[in-house]
């Protein structure tokens, strides 16, 4: 495992850690937050380290149980990744069944910003739902869906192409689409554009 794979792993580990913590409102035994992330311990105390350097969570003992809870400063992280969940969660709950929203909201979650779950709000309001990049014929759009199975829809998610996020496509080449995503080029195979759902971007 590279130094930028334990990074990204060491994010979604904290992101989950302020979660669990959020869900439970108080102090927890430490073991029990262990069990909950089915994490390796080397992970669980570089979160803890970290978490607490932040000052987003202070760490006690009693009778010899380690306890950890939520600082002032935690609370209010651990509320935005909460609502990040239930924003996501709802949305994919209207065209997925409740374990298949629960599992793309877990992959989501991790990689995006408060305004991208504001424009996913958004898009919870309108009854449009996008059609395929492959036929969409403006310039930028707003992606709306990724209507893949997890695997690929992950890799595309890594990619920083994901739901609520803006698209603008540079080009169509004969096997696929050049497009645009924060600053970044993608060339897409047009088999990939096809599960792209894009919206037109509203002023």
């Amino acid at each position: 495992m590279n130094v930028e794979e334990k990074s990204d792993i060491l994010r979604i580990v904290k992101e989950d850690f302020l979660e669990v913590l959020g869900r439970e409102k108080n102090r927890i035994l430490l073991k029990s937050m262990n069990l909950e992330l089915k994490v390796s311990s080397f992970f669980i105390s570089k979160v803890i380290k970290e978490l607490e350097k932040e000052d987003l969570i202070k760490t006690s003992t009693k009778k010899g149980e380690k306890y950890v809870q939520l600082t002032e400063e935690g609370k209010d992280k651990a509320r935005e990744v909460i609502k990040k969940h239930l924003v996501l969660e709802s949305y994919f709950g209207k065209t997925r069944s409740k374990k298949e929203a629960i599992k793309r909201t877990n992959i989501l979650e991790h990689y995006i910003s408060m305004e991208v779950i504001d424009n996913i709000k958004k898009l919870s309001t309108l009854k449009e739902k996008g059609v395929s990049l492959t036929e969409f014929r403006q310039k930028e759009g707003l992606i709306t869906d990724i209507i893949f199975g997890i695997g690929l829809f992950e890799r595309i998610i890594s990619m920083g192409i994901f739901p609520g996020e803006k698209i603008k496509i540079i080009n169509e080449i004969p096997n696929g689409i050049v497009i645009e995503v924060k600053n970044k080029k993608f060339v897409l195979a047009k088999k990939i554009a096809r599960g792209i759902r894009v919206l037109k971007l509203r002023t």
